[in-house]
């Protein structure tokens, strides 16, 4: 294995990847993957006996916030990728785990590589939009024999972070509004995190109508309404392009055949909810979407579409 790429998989992690390998493979280059916020992610490139290579990829819980949840986390992931096997939404396999360090320097799971790669930059973002809503509404159409745990909901109206500048009245409006119970909602198998930087894309470079999604990754399934997972990508979209596309989002998870809470007010908790989560990470996600090529999306300019998100929400007709 190449020199400067040793450093990056530890030792026993190495060792650990390798006793899942096939006979007369090994591990031959490593390379980071960006965007993970959690966790490191890296490319493994396998070596075969008949002189060509396959990929894996091999997620480690390195800082100590995540390490405490890791083991969780990775249970719930590999549940959810050995679920998934089969059932025609595109997930990577499970190749195995190590949710407690118990072989490794620290917690890590391996999987299959998947063609494609992330878009996150604005061309294209109509049709990746349809595409999104409809990866989403097969998502939410799965029914486990074993239902995955109850979604949690970590903001709290006393956490948010309202954005400098931002129309006071507004956001207390907003944060009063999670402040109530949360609405009643039928169950569903929820990604949870479900947005364009865990989404993978093939785009015929003359033909950017043409895409088509080749991976969903990153999953920590859970068990909640489906407003959750729209809303989520809602405020993804409109914090990447803008929140004219936040707004869309769920009318094309519709349109799509999905279906949503019964009332506005009930649709419109979900995702407020979600958006003011989104006031508590603007620093963590604006910064990997920056090193993904957007240099436009500073932590300013992604706290002013998040203003203005919110401020759509709040003054859509009910």
């Amino acid at each position: 294995m190449n020199h400067d790429e040793a450093a990056i998989v530890r030792p026993l992690t190495l060792a650990w990847v390798s006793r899942h390998l096939e006979a007369g493979e090994r591990v031959v280059k490593a390379a980071a993957l960006h965007g993970g916020i959690t966790a490191e992610v890296r490319r493994l490139t396998v070596g075969t006996p008949d002189g060509g290579t396959r990929d894996l990829v091999l997620r480690t819980y390195v800082d100590p916030f995540y390490v405490e949840h890791a083991e969780g986390a990775l249970n719930a992931e590999a549940g959810a990728l050995t679920l998934l096997t089969g059932t025609g939404v595109p997930a990577p396999s499970l190749v195995a785990v190590d949710p407690t360090a118990a072989q490794c320097e620290f917690p890590s799971l391996l999987m299959t590589h998947l063609a494609g790669r992330t878009v996150l930059d604005d061309q294209g973002v109509e049709t990746r939009v349809r595409l999104l809503a409809r990866q989403l509404v097969e998502i939410h159409a799965l029914r486990p024999v074993e239902r995955p745990r109850k979604y949690v909901t970590l903001t709290t109206a006393d956490t948010v972070v309202v954005p400098k500048g931002a129309d006071a009245a507004v956001w207390a409006a907003a944060i009063d509004m999670i402040r109530k119970p949360a609405p009643p909602s039928e169950g569903r198998f929820l990604h949870r995190d479900f947005q364009p930087g865990n989404v993978l894309f093939d785009l015929p470079p003359s033909h950017p109508e043409g895409a088509r999604i080749t991976g969903v990754v990153d999953w920590a399934p859970c068990w909640g309404p489906a407003d959750l997972d729209v809303a989520h990508c809602s405020v993804n979209l409109a914090l990447l392009h803008g929140p004219a596309w936040g707004m869309r989002f769920a009318e094309a998870y519709e349109e799509a055949g999905g279906v949503l809470a019964a009332t506005a007010s009930e649709r419109l908790y979900w995702r407020v909810r979600d958006a003011l989560a989104a006031s508590e990470e603007v620093r963590s996600v604006s910064q990997p979407w920056r090193e993904a090529g957007r240099a436009d999306l500073t932590t300013r300019a992604v706290e002013e579409r998040l203003d203005a998100y919110v401020t759509a929400l709040m003054d859509a007709p009910g």
